[in-house]
Formats: C-alpha cells, sequence, structure tokens
C-alpha cells in the first residue's frame, strides 16, 4: 500500500555534511514533478526540534498526510517519537554520518534516490524499542556508551562530521575508560541477575548487530530487543574486543555477554535514586532509574522502497 496525503518534512538543516540548500533543491523539484504537496519545516537547532515534530504530526493528523524525517538517526528519532502513537505514515530521507536506520530498511543515503521512495514507495509496519517513555529505532544504552557519545560530539566539532572522526574518537574513549557500573537486571520472565560492566547497550538494528558480529540480529527482526554488555577487561582486552568487532566477531568474545528479550528491568545496586545518563539513538539525556527497556505496542508505518 502506498502513502497518500500532503508530505511535512522536518529537516534539520545541520545533519550529515552535504549541501541542505542543494537537498532542498531536489526535494522541490521531485515533488513538483510528482504533483505532491509538501511543507518544509526547517531545524536550525537541536532545541527546536521536538516542537517541529508535533507541529508536523498534528498537520498530517488534520490533512491526512505524511510525516517525513530528513536528518540523522538523533532527527529520525525525534520525529517518529512524534508520530509512533498518531499511526501516520512515516518516510525518511536519511542525512546523517552513519544512517543506521535508513540503512537497515534499504533506504538510499543519496536524496534523489530516498526522496523518490517517499513518492513511489510501499508502507511497512517496522518495530520500536522504548526505555522508559523513550522511543530509539537503532539502539539506547547506560554506562560508557553515552560518554563515548560525548566525546565523539566534542572530536566532530574540532574535526567534522565524518566517520573516521567517529570512531577515532570511540577508539580513544574505550581504551581510555576505567569505570564499571554495578546493575541489577529483571526479564519478562522474572529472571534476575547482577552485572558489572563498563556499558549496557541495548539494540534494535538488525544491520548494526550483523555488522559487528551478534547472533541476536536475528531475533530483533523476530519481534525482540538485543542487549550487549562487556565483562570489566583491561586496556589489551578491551583493543581486542574493539579488534572482535571490527572483523565481525564480537559475539565469539568472551568477555561479552548477549541475549535476547522483549523486556528488560535495570538499575544500578547503589544510589538507585541517582539519575542515569543514557544514550538513546545518537542523543545523551538523564533519566531516572529504573531503566524499563521494551518493545513498544505499536509499529511505526515505514515508507520503503518496493522490491525489485
Amino acid at each position: 500500500m502506498r502513502a497518500e496525503g500532503p508530505f511535512f518534512i522536518v529537516f534539520n538543516i545541520g545533519s550529515g555534511h552535504g549541501d541542505p540548500e542543494a537537498a532542498k533543491r531536489i526535494i522541490d523539484e521531485a515533488m513538483k514533478a510528482a504533483g505532491r504537496q509538501y511543507e518544509l519545516l526547517p531545524v536550525e537547532s537541536g532545541p527546536q526540534a521536538p516542537e517541529l515534530a508535533r507541529q508536523a504530526v498534528e498537520k498530517a493528523v488534520q490533512q491526512n498526510g505524511i510525516v517525513v524525517a530528513a536528518g540523522g538517526d538523533g532527527t529520525i528519532n525525534t520525529v517518529a517519537h512524534a508520530v509512533l502513537e498518531s499511526g501516520r505514515p512515516f518516510g525518511v530521507l536519511p542525512q546523517g554520518t552513519f544512517n543506521y536506520f535508513g540503512r537497515a530498511n534499504q533506504i538510499s543515503q543519496r536524496i534523489e534516490e530516498s526522496v523518490q521512495t517517499l513518492l513511489t514507495g510501499r508502507i511497512k509496519p517496522v518495530q520500536a524499542g522504548l526505555m522508559n517513555d523513550r522511543l530509539f529505532l537503532v539502539n539506547a544504552s547506560v554506562g560508557l556508551y553515552p560518554k563515548l557519545l560525548e566525546d565523539r560530539e566534542i572530536f566532530k566539532k574540532r574535526f567534522g562530521r565524518h566517520r573516521i572522526v567517529a570512531l577515532w574518537s570511540a577508539m580513544r574513549t574505550l581504551l581510555r575508560s576505567r569505570r564499571h557500573w554495578l546493575l541489577q537486571l529483571e526479564d519478562e520472565r522474572g529472571r534476575e541477575a547482577t552485572l558489572l560492566t563498563p556499558t549496557l547497550f541495548v539494540g534494535n538494528n538488525a544491520l548494526q548487530l550483523e555488522q559487528v558480529g551478534l547472533p541476536e540480529a536475528e531475533a530483533v527482526e523476530e519481534g525482540h530487543l538485543a542487549a550487549v554488555a562487556l565483562k570489566p577487561v583491561d586496556r589489551w582486552k578491551m583493543a581486542g574486543l574493539m579488534l572482535h568487532g571490527a572483523l565481525g566477531r564480537l559475539g565469539q568474545a568472551e568477555s561479552v555477554i548477549n541475549f535476547a528479550f522483549r523486556e528488560l528491568q535495570v538499575e544500578p545496586a547503589k544510589r538507585r535514586h541517582r539519575p542515569l545518563k543514557v544514550a538513546v539513538d545518537g542523543e545523551v539525556y538523564k533519566l531516572a532509574p529504573p531503566l524499563r527497556f521494551r518493545v513498544a505496542e505499536q509499529k511505526l508505518q515505514l515508507i520503503v522502497p518496493e522490491p525489485t
């Protein structure tokens, strides 16, 4: 089934390293050629995004339209969070550094092609994850990973928004970190465990999990989330884990704990009332524990390319 109606496009002009004006021209030309109405809602600063996403959803509901996110995984997350409960069709124009969500759903990073997907694609229900009330499409985590993202932003401001910069920053953070968290876990079956780890990572993107060699990628495709935690290791073993991930063999490493679930409650064994720094699709927040990771009941009505 194809999505009909006007498009309301929340466009983050700061995402990626392309030319936003050129992207706007491509969108305008494609929409006019197809005879489709659209409205562009430009995001000039991060704090604007949630309000513009809310406006886009409101207009789409009133006019039987389609909500579109143009930007990186963070922008896509913000717009998806607003659109999920509305049930309106959702489109993406991937413009970020990694674009895991778009790539996992075969949506091109070339804007000429992704705009055509909006116009000619079909609707596919896509799973969303939740950490408490925050939606995530790619991953959510607690522990070291939020620190990694903060360091990555500092590096990007100094050296540019490129994948090699992000990877260099990640290696530096992982090798220098010494902090561990003692976490208490309980899954949907009531099974409990205590875990000492530098980070707990929860994935909802099969492509990302496949790239590092985790078998839970298949479980995500079947309606679960994937938990990944590292055992406490020294610097040399951490370097070895990074090599395993780069070679697509992380699931084979002895220092990795990984499992699939549909619901998982996580809280620190100490200082239970202190807010935790968490990461959600590349953005960092503070949330009060316990953290409840779960598969959302609703699915996003995503516009994807027709199969070839």
